[in-house]
C-alpha cells in the first residue's frame, strides 16, 4: 500500500510542465487540403442523376428498404458504403432511378449520397504521396505524384458522383502504403503489426468493394510471398521467430480478408431480410429466410395452373418494385385531360402492392364453371382462356381503344356491357415463353407467360406509365399490337395460387380474402445462403448489350474515348470522364521508359555489370512490382473479359502508372543524369511538364465539374480527339 510520504516523493519526481512534441508534415495537409477541395467543391451538382448513379441508385434504395437483391458484378460492401452515405442523409429510398439526367427530388440528399465517394477520392491523394514516400523516394517525388493525381481530370469526375471506383481506389492505395509500412518498419515495433493487420483489413474491403480488388490482392500477396521466402532465408533468425512470422502473416494476409468477406455478406444478408426483385433466382429455402419470400406464399400450392384456378399474375419486368395485374371497382374517365374518349369501362392496372384485387381467376371460356374440376384440367400452352376478376367478376377485355397513357397501344379493361354496340372482347391465348424448359403446362412461378388477344393479336403488357390520380397513381397495363420478341414487360408469372371451390360469388370472396399458405420455419445456416448466393453472383450473368460508350482495354491507354456523364437539358453545360491528357501522354511515356532501364539493368547485370549499387536496383525493382506490376494487374485481364467495358475500368490501373512517372524522373535525375547542365536542363523539363499538366486540368475543368458553361465554339476546341463524343447546341 502506498504511503502519503511514497506519494509526495513520487509527485515531486515528475518534472512540470509536461510538453507533447508532434512532427507535422505540412506538405502532406496541403496536398490533404487541396484533394478535399477538389473533389468536394459543389458535389450537389448537378442536382441530376448522373451516369451510373441510375444503376448504384437502385441498390441504395433497396438497400434503404432493407429489400433483397443480386448484383453480379460485384460483392455488397461498396453498395453497403454507398447506403451508409444514404443512411448519414436521412434517404428514405423514395425515388425511381430509371433514367440517366432526373432531376433529383426534394427528399434526396444529394450531398450525402456523393459524400463518401468524394471523401475516398480525396484521401487518395495524401495516400499517393505516402506511397511515393514509402518505396523509398525524396519528399520532392512523392509531392510530385500527389500533384499528378490531385489534377488528373479522370479521378476527379469519378470521386465527385455515388460511384465505386474511388473507394476501391482508396482502398488500394492505402492497402499498398500498409504493406509498406509493415515492410519497412523495424522487426519488434509495436506498430509494425498494425500496419499489417491493416494491410489485410484493406485488402478484404477493396475485393468486397469490386471483383476488381482481387488484382491488387494477388498482387500484393505475390510481393509478400517474395519478402516471406527471403525472411525465411535468414539464418540470423531462430526458427521460433521465422515460424511465428510466417504464421502471422498467413493469418493477416490471408485468414482475415476471408473472414472480413465472409462478414460483409454476414452483414449484407441481415440487413436485407426482406423478399425482393431477385428472390425466383434463389432456391425455395433461401426465399424461405425472407420475409414475404415466394416459397413461404406458394407452400402448399397446386403446381399446375388449371381451369377455375384463383391466381395472381405478376409481371417479369417490374424490378426493383414488384406489381401485379389488378383491378378495382373505378371506370376511366369518359374523356382524358386531352380530350381523348375512352370506353368508360373498369379500369385494369399493375398495383406494387399485394391486395385482394389481385386475384383472377381462369376460366374456360366453353363453361360457366369457375371451380376446378376433379380431376384438374390443366392449361397448356395455346389454350384460349378468359380471366375473370375475383372480387368484380369482370372479364379482362382489350379493343381498338387507344390506352389513356399510351395511344399507340390499345386500352385494357373489365368488361362492361354498356349496350353501345361494344362487343366483348375477353379470349385471351396462353403462350409460354419458357416451354423448353418447363414443358406445355403452365405452371406457378415457373412459366413465363404471354398473353395474347385473339381478335386483335395483342398482347398484354406493362407500359411502364404511371396514371394519373383517376388511377391513383397505378401503373398502365396495354395491349401491344406491335410486340417483338421476347420482352419482359409482356410477360407475367403466375405467383399465388389455389384451386378454387366456391360456387357463389358471396363464397368466392371470402375464399380470396383467406391466405394461400400457411407460415413455416425454414431454418437455412449463414453458410448456406452464403455460398448459394456467392454461386448466383458468379454464374448468373446478365445480357450484355453494346453501349454507346462501351470501349476496348485497347482504346484506354490513348484515350482515344470519353464517356458523357451528364448533359443539361436546355444549356451547353455537362460532364464527360476525360483525363488529363498531358497526365497521360507522360504516364505511358514513364512505362516505356521503366521497361526499357529495367531490361537494359536486367541485361547488364547478368553480364556482372553493375551500375547502380545493389540498394537502388532492389528499391527501383519494388518499386517496378508497386508500381508497374499495379497497372498491368488492373489493365491486362480486361483483355480476357467478355462483359460491357468503359473507361473508368481503367481508372486503377491509371492510379498506379501515374504513380511511375515521378519514381523514373527521380532515377533518372540522380543515377542517370551525370553532368550538372542535364540535371539542370530536366529540371526545366520536369517544371514545364507540372505546367502543361495543370494548363490541361484548367483547360478540361469546365467538363469535369460542370460549370462554367461553355459556348458551342468553346466545346468544339476541347474535342482533342476525333473519336471524343462532345456535344454542344448552338445558338
Amino acid at each position: 500500500m502506498l504511503t502519503t510520504r511514497h506519494t509526495g516523493a513520487m509527485l515531486t519526481s515528475i518534472k512540470l510542465p509536461i510538453v507533447i512534441r508532434a512532427e507535422i508534415n505540412l506538405v502532406l495537409v496541403v496536398v490533404t487540403a487541396l484533394g478535399l477541395l477538389s473533389r468536394l467543391y459543389g458535389i450537389n451538382f448537378p442536382k441530376a442523376v448522373v451516369f451510373d448513379e441510375v444503376y448504384y441508385g437502385q441498390f441504395v434504395s433497396l438497400y434503404t428498404k432493407q429489400v433483397f437483391f443480386i448484383d453480379e458484378s460485384g460483392p455488397p460492401l461498396g453498395h453497403m458504403i454507398l447506403a451508409f452515405g444514404a443512411y448519414l442523409g436521412g434517404f428514405d429510398g423514395n425515388f425511381i432511378w430509371n433514367r440517366i439526367g432526373a432531376e433529383y427530388s426534394s427528399n434526396v440528399p444529394v450531398w450525402s449520397l456523393r459524400l463518401i465517394p468524394a471523401l475516398a477520392g480525396s484521401l487518395c491523394v495524401p495516400l499517393c504521396y505516402l506511397l511515393v514516400v514509402e518505396l523509398g523516394y525524396s519528399h520532392l517525388t512523392a509531392l510530385g505524384a500527389a500533384l499528378l493525381f490531385l489534377m488528373e481530370n479522370s479521378l476527379i469526375v469519378q470521386s465527385r458522383f455515388m460511384l465505386l471506383e474511388s473507394v476501391l481506389i482508396f482502398f488500394l492505395l492505402l492497402a499498398v502504403v500498409s504493406y509498406l509500412r509493415f515492410h519497412n518498419a523495424q522487426s519488434g515495433s509495436p506498430v509494425r503489426l498494425a500496419w499489417l493487420v491493416l494491410t489485410g483489413v484493406t485488402c478484404a474491403c477493396a475485393v468486397g468493394v469490386k471483383y476488381m480488388g482481387l488484382f491488387t490482392y494477388f498482387l500484393l500477396l505475390g510481393l509478400a510471398a517474395v519478402h516471406t521466402w527471403q525472411l525465411i532465408g535468414d539464418r540470423a533468425l531462430s526458427n521460433g521467430v521465422v515460424l511465428m512470422q510466417v504464421v502471422t502473416r498467413f493469418l493477416a494476409l490471408v485468414v482475415l480478408p476471408l473472414l472480413l468477406y465472409l462478414g460483409f455478406f454476414y452483414v449484407h444478408l441481415n440487413l436485407l431480410y426482406r423478399s425482393g426483385p431477385h428472390d425466383q433466382m434463389m432456391s425455395s429455402a433461401f426465399q424461405a429466410s425472407l420475409e414475404g419470400g415466394l416459397a413461404r406464399i406458394t407452400q402448399g400450392q397446386p403446381l399446375e395452373v388449371a381451369y377455375g384456378s384463383q391466381v395472381t399474375l405478376r409481371s417479369v419486368s417490374s424490378k426493383p418494385i414488384p406489381c401485379w395485374l389488378h383491378s378495382h371497382k373505378a371506370n376511366y374517365p369518359i374523356r382524358y385531360e386531352n380530350g381523348r374518349g375512352s370506353s368508360h369501362q373498369q379500369q385494369v392496372t399493375c398495383y406494387p402492392f399485394k391486395d385482394v384485387n389481385n386475384w383472377w381467376i381462369i376460366k374456360d371460356p366453353g363453361r360457366q364453371d369457375l371451380v376446378v374440376s376433379s380431376p384438374p384440367r390443366p392449361v397448356r400452352h395455346g389454350d384460349v382462356v378468359q380471366l375473370l376478376h375475383g372480387m368484380t367478376s369482370r372479364l379482362l377485355n382489350t379493343h381498338d381503344v387507344a390506352a389513356p397513357m399510351s395511344p399507340h397501344a390499345q386500352e385494357v379493361s373489365g368488361y362492361i356491357d354498356f349496350n353501345v354496340s361494344m362487343p366483348a372482347q375477353n379470349l385471351w391465348k396462353v403462350d409460354i415463353a419458357n416451354r423448353e424448359a418447363e414443358q406445355d403446362v403452365w405452371k406457378t412461378i415457373l412459366s413465363e407467360v404471354r398473353l395474347i388477344h385473339i381478335n386483335t393479336s395483342a398482347v398484354l403488357k406493362l407500359s411502364g406509365s404511371s396514371l394519373p390520380e383517376w388511377g391513383y397513381r397505378q401503373l398502365e397495363v396495354v395491349g401491344d399490337k406491335i410486340y417483338k420478341g421476347y420482352q419482359p414487360s409482356g410477360v407475367w408469372n403466375v405467383e399465388e395460387h389455389r384451386y378454387g371451390r366456391s360456387l357463389e360469388q358471396r363464397e368466392r370472396e371470402l375464399e380470396l380474402h383467406s391466405p394461400t399458405h400457411i407460415d413455416i420455419n425454414r431454418n437455412l445456416t449463414f453458410i448456406a445462403k452464403f455460398l448459394e448466393l456467392q454461386w448466383k453472383m458468379l454464374t448468373v450473368k446478365h445480357e450484355d448489350s453494346e453501349h454507346k460508350y462501351s470501349s476496348s482495354p485497347l482504346e484506354w491507354i490513348t484515350m482515344n474515348t470519353n464517356i458523357a456523364y451528364w448533359l443539361h437539358p436546355a444549356s451547353n453545360a455537362q460532364i464527360h470522364l476525360i483525363g488529363n491528357f498531358v497526365t497521360w501522354t507522360l504516364a505511358n511515356l514513364a512505362l516505356a521508359v521503366y521497361v526499357l532501364l529495367f531490361l537494359s539493368y536486367l541485361l547488364r547485370r547478368r553480364r556482372k555489370i553493375e551500375d547502380i549499387p545493389e540498394a537502388t536496383w532492389c528499391q527501383l525493382l519494388q518499386a517496378g512490382v508497386v508500381c508497374a506490376g499495379g497497372w498491368a494487374v488492373n489493365y491486362l485481364p480486361f483483355f480476357m473479359m467478355e462483359k460491357t467495358l468503359f473507361l473508368y475500368h481503367y481508372l486503377p490501373a491509371l492510379t498506379f502508372q501515374i504513380l511511375l512517372i515521378p519514381v523514373v524522373l527521380e532515377h533518372l535525375h540522380t543515377h542517370m543524369l551525370r553532368c550538372a547542365s542535364l540535371r539542370r536542363a530536366l529540371h526545366g523539363v520536369v517544371l514545364a511538364g507540372l505546367s502543361s499538366v495543370y494548363l490541361s486540368f484548367r483547360t478540361f475543368s469546365p467538363l469535369t465539374y460542370g460549370q462554367p458553361e461553355l459556348s458551342a465554339e468553346q466545346l468544339a476546341s476541347l474535342r482533342w480527339r476525333d473519336s471524343w463524343d462532345i456535344l454542344f447546341r448552338r445558338r
